[in-house]
């Protein structure tokens, strides 16, 4: 299973909020090379990358995502307000491994399926949920399906992967939603990442046990929970 760093992005710095709420900010951290040149020298093999200020319609930090695919020394998967094919091919032009969709692909799926298909195994489809609901536009509307029914309504579509957000737990440091994230990957035919809440070494432990495919990891990295090295070195593959 692997482990990777979420660099989230806000007014051009990394930030950390708790439960997805922008007026509860506790990580704001400037220069996001920097972050990223710093994870990557840790020995993690992929980097998250998410522009909050566009999938909440806040603005953009476009020019930083350019410039830290630029810089990359390791993969990047990059989300956060992506709604066009034009926007895939962007940012599989300027070095994105992966492209992260979310509230479109929810709602539109013959666009999701489209993208996937002219992109086989290189889009991942981010689904944020909260009490087994999907929930889209930045966590604020919650979607009249639950994550279950997504899945099976998807079947088929070429994708690189799942990203299943516990909303719920986000930045608590609470702990991993484990019924939620065990039930998806039973249900997905695609590689599973969790995020949300998880906070130590045993979370992850259980997550791989469970047949994850890999975490997304924010604030038990930010706030030194979880050692760097360590997590790096036995979650690498």
């Amino acid at each position: 299973m692997l482990a990777i760093p979420a660099i989230d992005l806000r007014e051009g710095c990394v930030v950390q909020l708790v439960g997805g709420d922008f007026d509860k900010e506790k990580i704001r951290l400037g220069d996001p090379r920097d972050i990223a040149r710093r994870w990557t020298g840790y020995g993690f093999q992929r980097l998250h990358v998410v522009d909050l200020d566009a999938a909440t319609g806040r603005g953009t930090n476009r020019a930083i995502v350019r410039d830290l695919l630029a810089d990359a020394a390791t993969p990047i998967q990059v989300g956060g307000g992506i709604r066009t094919t034009e926007e895939v091919e962007s940012l599989f032009s300027d070095g994105a491994e992966r492209v992260v969709v979310g509230t479109r692909a929810i709602d539109d799926p013959d666009w999701l399926r489209e993208i996937a298909e002219a992109n086989p195994g290189a889009i991942v489809l981010a689904a944020d949920v909260r009490d087994r609901r999907v929930v889209t536009h930045g966590w604020t509307r919650e979607h009249p399906r639950n994550i279950l029914d997504l899945i099976d309504e998807l079947g088929g579509v070429p994708l690189g992967g799942l990203l299943v957000t516990a909303v719920h737990r986000e930045g608590q440091m609470a702990g991993t939603d484990l019924p939620l994230m065990e039930d998806v990957a039973e249900a997905s035919e695609w590689p599973v990442l969790a995020s949300g809440g998880i906070s130590s070494m045993n979370d992850l432990r259980a997550l791989r046990e469970r047949g994850l495919a890999g975490a997304v990891l924010g604030m038990a990295l930010y706030t030194g929970a979880l050692d760097p090295r360590i997590l790096a070195e036995e979650f690498s593959t």
